[in-house]
């Protein structure tokens, strides 16, 4: 075991600064793109198409970067929104639509809405918000979600938006995918010609594998690593019939061995220590998780059976949802977007900081209690129940820790 003291940058999601050895790929998406102001008319759509393990996905998110910079470097002072997904795992277009708009609204539930639903949600919100939109749709393949639902509504969204409204911001596309992935999409599309030619990736030769694995054991270690290293990783990724893919994936088992799980980026202490949260939450998650992973699911039942004791509603689910984030925002838990559930991804909760470890402070209700008018209070101190909640039953010692 090796002393690896930046691991993240083994985890499969990490995005390089360049992607060595596709830098002509990139600059082919980018050029087809056409950033700032296209010649040709929307939609904007390139797809990035090579075997597994050929780099495609990085291809797409670093040109996805490079339409962004251009767009910040045009002085317009509008921010670019960026959008992805990974569509292998998510249930068919309903899934890919739910976790498009779950950048935008982070508690959304796409549970009962159907996809024209969804995607008339999606196409409104860019609209409103009035910002250029760089797309993502990754690991398009065969027996993947159907995409044409999606590309169709980027291409005619005015059927989608509220009467009087026309047309998007400046949106561009890409999709990252294999060969058959592409083909499977272009049948699925009602005007294929507008997809283009996609940018073709060829696979690695043993060289460029030797080049990246270089490269990425030299930013995990911190120093240029062992050359022996190096050629063993190469050499049993090529026996494997793997690409870059493969061989990170033995690097990091090299490395960190095969039970690291690499710090999630949405976990970004953005916000102060002290968090406002309804002290029912707290223990609600406490409930669920117990020192284990938790479908946020169970911890909405268990919310639900606390705010019943206490004679009051429960939190809407968006609401419950953004008490989480908040959570999370603080480094308190952590969310991890599974593949399965109902409309194709489940949300896990797991604990980064013991729930007696936590300062909270209570929320202002956003729902009226039934026995009480809505009432704001004030900073929860230790062994005192906040103000505007009914004590819940439960242990007497208090799970918000004292005011910072």
């Amino acid at each position: 075991m090796y002393l690896t003291p930046h691991p993240e940058v083994l985890a499969r999601d990490w995005l390089p600064p360049v992607v060595l050895g596709r830098e002509r790929e990139v600059a082919e998406a980018v050029r087809r793109l056409d950033p700032p102001h296209p010649a040709a008319p929307p939609p904007w759509i390139v797809g990035v198409v090579g075997p597994p393990g050929s780099g495609s996905s990085s291809i797409a998110r670093r040109a996805a970067r490079e339409v962004s910079d251009r767009l910040r470097q045009e002085g317009s002072g509008t921010r670019p929104r960026l959008l992805w997904a990974r569509t292998a795992g998510l249930r068919g277009t309903h899934g890919v639509a739910v976790a498009l708009l779950r950048h935008l609204d982070e508690g959304f539930d796409g549970r009962g809405f159907s996809v024209t639903e969804i995607l008339a949600g999606l196409l409104r919100r860019l609209r409103r918000e009035e910002q250029p939109v760089v797309l993502v749709l990754d690991d398009v393949r065969v027996g993947g979600p159907d995409l044409g639902p999606l590309l169709k509504a980027l291409g005619a969204p005015d059927r989608f938006l509220p009467e009087g409204e026309y047309g998007l911001p400046p949106t561009w596309t890409l999709l990252a995918g294999t060969p058959e992935g592409w083909a499977s999409t272009l049948g699925s599309a009602d005007s294929p010609g507008t997809l283009g030619r996609p940018v073709g990736v060829a696979p690695y030769s043993g060289h460029g594998l030797a080049v990246v694995v270089r490269d990425r054991a030299a930013r995990a270690l911190g120093r240029p690593p062992d050359d022996e290293l190096v050629e063993r990783i190469v050499e049993e990724s090529v026996a494997d019939g793997g690409g870059a893919r493969r061989a990170v994936d033995l690097l990091r088992r090299e490395l960190v061995g095969g039970g690291f799980r690499p710090p999630m980026t949405s976990v970004i202490p953005t916000r102060p220590a002290v968090v406002e949260v309804e002290l029912r939450v707290v223990r609600a998650i406490e409930a669920a998780v117990r020192n284990r992973e938790a479908r946020v699911g169970d911890v909405r039942r268990h919310e639900a059976e606390l705010a019943h004791a206490q004679g009051a509603p429960p939190l809407p689910p968006t609401t419950l949802w953004r008490r989480i984030v908040r959570l999370e925002h603080a480094g308190y838990v952590a969310r991890e977007i599974r593949p399965g559930g109902v409309g194709g991804t489940r949300s896990v909760l797991r604990l980064l900081t013991p729930v007696e470890e936590w300062v909270t402070t209570p929320r202002r209700l956003d729902t009226h209690r039934a026995d009480a008018p809505w009432t704001g209070s004030t900073r929860t101190e230790a062994g005192r129940e906040p103000l505007g909640e009914a004590p819940i039953p439960g242990p007497a010692r208090p799970l918000s820790g004292p005011a910072g």
